[in-house]
């Protein structure tokens, strides 16, 4: 009985959990990778603002690590009555069978973009409380991952795929977006050859860690318009049409996505260390 009621706990702690967007381990990899190439002095400044993690008093949502951090964020979901307000900031969407644009679908700056702006701003403050900048650090983090997420940018009015059910495989009972968040990018993560958590060469950096928050934005985007929405509906972009309420990634489709989404968290993890070094360093 003992044994069974252990194992009941631990199943109920994981189906009430709230979900992660880029999946709990995705955002864990790019904070971590991030971290792994600060400077000395903003890693340094990290942990000064790590200790202050009780203020903020979310103990169910722990920021003891910089991992941690980085799923913050989506942890305090579980807690809507108190952070219901940051909904929107995980996404910016951008029509994949429209245009591209930065000032559309950011209602008074609630979306990642603007967000990551803002909290950028708070963290760089000096003269503000460590808790006020401990809680900007981690939305820093985590959007500048959840705008290196294609489905959090683009989509095709089916809230960025969530609306179309889908196959991992022979593996039923997802989404097009849970795909790309959860078990895709966990099996990227954990092929990848070499770790994508390590530290780079100053010349990986210099391919890798480019452009500012609205180039990343637009990658993303395209990687929605050029990419994903095309694999996953046949060849075509779905314009025009209504897209089919339930498809299959196949086999074939998670070979092609592994390095995109390799690609994508790297890309996050080194612009993210720059975004930091130049705020703490």
């Amino acid at each position: 009985m003992r044994t069974f009621m252990t194992i009941l706990a631990a199943l109920s702690a994981v189906l009430s959990s709230p979900a992660m967007a880029w999946g709990a381990l995705g955002h864990r990899t790019v904070g971590a990778i991030a971290m792994a190439n600060v400077k000395p002095a903003t890693r340094a400044a990290i942990r000064d603002l790590l200790r202050h993690q009780r203020e903020i008093d979310t103990p169910q949502c722990r920021m003891g690590t910089i991992e941690d951090v980085a799923t913050w964020p989506d942890c305090i979901k579980g807690e809507r009555w108190r952070w219901a307000y940051t909904s929107s900031w995980h996404y910016h969407d951008q029509p994949v069978c429209g245009t591209f644009d930065l000032k559309a679908n950011c209602r008074d700056g609630n979306c990642a973009t603007a967000q990551i702006d803002r909290n950028l701003r708070l963290l760089t403050d000096r003269k503000l409380a460590p808790v006020l900048r401990l809680e900007a650090l981690s939305f820093v983090v985590h959007l500048v991952g959840d705008v290196h997420q294609p489905l959090h940018i683009g989509e095709n009015e089916d809230m960025g795929g969530n609306a179309v059910k889908a196959d991992y495989g022979i593996a039923p009972g997802r989404n097009l977006h849970s795909v790309w968040d959860g078990v895709l990018a966990e099996r990227a993560i954990t092929s990848a050859h070499p770790p994508l958590i390590r530290v780079y060469s100053a010349q990986e950096r210099a391919n890798l860690a480019t452009g500012k928050v609205e180039d990343w934005e637009r990658e993303s985007w395209q990687v929605s318009r050029d990419f994903l929405y095309p694999l996953a509906f046949g060849g075509k972009l779905p314009c025009g049409v209504k897209e089919p309420q339930k498809i299959v990634w196949s086999n074939e489709a998670i070979e092609q996505a592994i390095p995109v989404i390799d690609d994508r968290i790297e890309r996050a993890g080194l612009r993210l260390a720059d975004m930091l070094d130049e705020a703490l360093g």
